[in-house]
């Protein structure tokens, strides 16, 4: 009755509900991006690729906001980032050597 009172027929329609408020901002989003897109650094990091429970514990260690994995992994398919990735590689690999070995090995 007081939304048809100061509004009229309009204020009688379904409102929508604002719901929870969202545990990151849009900036801490981005910087979750970034984060992701330029990969762990092994030695700080300790892993050679972020899985999204890896992820989980940066976010509560820059954020101060714990989730569970599912959440994580929502949020980076909302960021446009899927968990197809290249394979990893060793940070001491020597591609030079590489090369050179495949370039004396005998044909199959």
């Amino acid at each position: 009755m007081h939304r048809y009172n100061e509004a009229g027929i309009a204020g009688l329609r379904s409102r929508t509900s604002p719901g929870r408020a969202p545990l990151l901002t849009a900036e801490q989003k981005a910087e979750l991006r970034a984060l992701v897109v330029a990969g762990p650094d092994p030695e700080r990091d300790a892993v050679v690729r972020w899985r999204c429970v890896d992820l989980r514990t940066e976010i509560a260690r820059r954020f101060a906001v714990r989730v569970h994995v599912s959440t994580v992994s929502a949020w980076l398919h909302q960021l446009g980032l899927t968990r197809l990735q290249p394979r990893p590689y060793h940070p001491r690999k020597d591609a030079a050597a590489q090369e050179a070995c495949k370039k004396t090995s005998p044909p199959c």
